[in-house]
């Protein structure tokens, strides 16, 4: 008969699929609270999201999750206090007083194999090739930063751009581009998250188009300066999100193999920051769209399939 395993047990397969010593320096991953020594703690419930934020340790508490595990970590930065009267606080004690655990796992499940851009490859229905930066201690070649895809088929940009909006979670800021709607798609680098930091990579990859997150004025005007490269800007939240499935998916592998009586559920929680958006360009032209009425009236029809809403 499948056993509960321990809170130890779940968190060392966290940390084999995604190991600590893989993230960033300046990056804060692991068990951020929780009686990972203590044998009598059990784990039957798992919750993954993107971001540790009140709403979602209330969703833990509620849906009685004993561990909560997130991809943006709680404390980056460090911090001086854990009081009750900061949002951070709360979010602890929150999930202390509730017996919930916190495990994140950041820059580390960005590289690993699969990672966090190959959930979103796969969300937008892209055919993975290689790593955008390869990690140089990977001899396979298959770790690394950002993903180089291939589209099943060439598809004009608009189109491609109306595909991923489709396809990733629905969010105030939809799915920016910049370059000819009618250029031909067929290889795209993807990177979940905020990704103009890797143009030099994507140039010398020769894609025909970039897409990822937090797109800054400076970099995106330079980027086009420097080639056609078409450029797609999402929300920071709908390029990870995918990743909580992904994850899910690969913790619910160990239990099976473990025999574990464990079960995993994917939180639908929008933690995404921006609630609205008004476009600027007439209605007519390419990339106009919704009104700040119809951002804020979504219908069933609006709403993607399996993704968070």
């Amino acid at each position: 008969m499948p056993a509960q395993p321990t809170l130890s047990e779940v968190i060392a397969a966290l940390d084999t699929l995604w190991p600590r010593d893989r993230a960033e320096q300046w990056d804060a991953v692991g068990t951020v609270c929780g009686e990972v020594s203590d044998p009598q703690a059990r784990v039957s419930r798992v919750l993954f999201a993107v971001d540790p934020v009140q709403q979602v340790a209330d969703e833990a508490v509620a849906k009685g999750a004993e561990l909560l595990v997130t991809h943006h970590p709680l404390y980056l930065r460090g911090t001086t206090t854990v009081a009750a009267d900061t949002f951070k606080g709360r979010v602890v004690h929150t999930l202390i007083k509730n017996g919930v655990a916190l495990h994140v796992a950041h820059t580390n499940a960005d590289t690993a194999d699969p990672g966090v851009s190959d959930a979103l490859a796969g969300a937008l229905g892209l055919r993975v090739l290689r790593p955008l930066v390869p990690d140089p201690t990977d001899p396979a070649g298959r770790r690394g930063l950002g993903r180089i895809c291939e589209l099943e088929r060439p598809l004009a940009l608009g189109d491609f751009v109306e595909q991923a909006a489709a396809s990733l979670p629905v969010t105030a800021q939809g799915i920016r581009a910049a370059g000819d709607p009618a250029a031909t798609i067929s290889t795209v680098a993807v990177c979940g998250g905020s990704g103009d930091s890797l143009f030099d990579a994507v140039r010398a990859a020769g894609v025909d188009a970039y897409l990822t997150a937090d797109l800054r004025h400076h970099p995106a005007s330079e980027a086009r300066e420097h080639s056609p490269l078409a450029l797609l800007d999402a929300a920071h939240f709908a390029t990870e999100w995918p990743w909580c499935e992904q994850a899910a998916a690969q913790l619910d592998a160990v239990a099976e193999r473990e025999g574990w009586d464990l079960r995993t559920e994917v939180s639908r929680t929008v933690t995404d920051p921006w609630t609205a958006h008004a476009p600027s360009l007439p209605q007519e032209t390419p990339f106009s769209g919704r009104s700040m009425a119809q951002q804020t009236a979504l219908t069933d029809n609006d709403l993607t399939p399996g993704a968070p809403n």
